[in-house]
């Protein structure tokens, strides 16, 4: 692998994370200051990068509590706290959190302002199970949506029914004061009711719409959340309900417009960049060989693009897990399918999620090109077998090819770019 090539792809995923850098958006959306108090709350793997920004900023007095995943803390922010908790599946500070919320929005009038920043990540941090449901049911309601291959829309829709907190529900918890929502959308379509399921956010998904999709992806629900699921109490406000009225929602950074940083970049450099998609879903592998044809047909035909190109993509992809115990996150499943159906291409790819964690291991995601399958096997690994059992971690760790960057403090979703010469 070209070292310089590699530098090229790495400076890209820097300037689409640098477009999401919360010290550099932030400001130009901050709302006024209120007549009352002001307090932040929020929720997701971006979020404390995004309090200390605010705690920056803002010149007034200011409380609140916000809550990131383990190992992205980094501190308080100022005068907000910032708790830490489990993601994907929730723990018990992920419960203690949103008690620390619920308690910060309690006794506001309508002269207060509650600011919530909202990023990619909240729906594991923010676990409160609603009516005739516990802890346990929502960790094992967790567990079967992650396995389930199911798009984020899907998960979302289900979760938000069965909660104190999602689909606008931490909203209402602040009635009478106005909530202003500023969202970095990690979801395809950049819709802020999506983005961690919308706390503060409501939309027009219905319990029996959740029933719906829970069939149609065959979805084995926990029998004390299916439960609950047919029964009509805990509503989630709908778009227009009274009590939301003067409440504002600003997506500030998304994967669309990191993207287009990331174009910019290349274009400064001489090369000419193609966007397939910002928000592409479906079986990480999947999207993977779709990608290789795309980049065959580059190679061998210039078309649909002429080289030297960069095809670039974003969205989030999903990891069926057929076996459990594999290493690595979808952006390396990706890519193993990837660098399999392209073969000895002349290319370089790189993968990575732009919060800084693919998966659960360290890594932001992993580069490719046409010699890895040959440095796999070189290891006495087979990559074939690797990806089988859902160990692409593997795979490119044995080849020397993860990229790691430690936590961003951003998240919009995921950053491909491949580099045909």
């Amino acid at each position: 692998m070209a070292q310089d090539d590699r530098d090229f792809l790495a400076g890209l995923f820097r300037a689409a994370v640098d477009a999401a850098d919360p010290v550099r958006i932030l400001p130009a959306h901050l709302p006024a200051r209120p007549a009352g108090r002001t307090v932040v709350i929020g929720a997701g793997k971006g979020v404390a990068g995004l309090a200390r920004a605010v705690d920056a900023r803002w010149d007034g007095p200011l409380s609140g509590v916000v809550v990131t995943r383990h190992g992205q803390r980094g501190g308080d922010a100022g005068r907000i706290r910032v708790l830490e908790a489990a993601h994907p599946v929730p723990d018990r500070a992920g419960e203690a959190a949103v008690a620390a919320i619920m308690a910060a929005l309690s006794g506001l009038g309508p002269e207060d302002l509650v600011l919530a920043l909202v990023t990619g990540g909240g729906s594991a941090l923010l676990p409160a199970p609603g009516p005739g449901l516990s802890f346990g049911d929502e960790v094992a309601l967790n567990r079967v949506l992650l396995d389930s291959g199911a798009p984020i829309s899907v998960m979302n829709a289900i979760r938000k029914q069965v909660s104190r907190v999602k689909g606008g529900r931490l909203a209402l918890a602040a009635h009478p004061a106005r909530v202003v929502t500023l969202v970095v959308s990690d979801v395809p379509g950049d819709d802020p009711a999506q983005v961690a399921s919308g706390p503060t956010v409501p939309d027009t998904t219905t319990r029996a719409a959740a029933r719906a999709l829970a069939q149609a992806w065959r979805i084995d629900l926990p029998s004390a959340v299916a439960a609950a699921l047919a029964r009509d109490d805990n509503p989630a406000p709908l778009p227009g309900d009274p009590r939301l009225a003067g409440h504002e929602v600003r997506v500030i950074a998304s994967a669309r417009l990191s993207l287009e940083a990331a174009m910019r970049a290349a274009g400064a450099q001489g090369i000419a960049a193609h966007l397939l998609s910002d928000a592409i879903e479906g079986e990480a592998r999947d999207v993977g060989r779709v990608h290789a044809a795309i980049a065959r047909e580059v190679v061998l035909r210039d078309r649909p693009f002429a080289r030297p190109a960069l095809i670039l993509s974003g969205g989030e992809t999903t990891v069926t897990l057929a076996r459990q115990g594999g290493r690595g996150g979808r952006n390396t499943e990706f890519l193993l399918a990837f660098a399999l159906a392209a073969g000895g291409l002349p290319l370089v790819a790189l993968a990575a999620d732009t919060d800084g964690i693919d998966g659960t291991g360290t890594n932001a995601g992993a580069f490719a090109d046409g010699d890895t399958l040959a440095r796999i096997r070189a290891a006495g690994l087979d990559p074939v077998a690797l990806l089988g059992a859902h160990d692409a971690w593997g795979a490119f760790d044995a080849a020397g090819d993860l990229f790691v960057t430690g936590p961003t403090g951003t998240n919009v979703n995921d950053f491909r770019a491949i580099l045909i010469r």
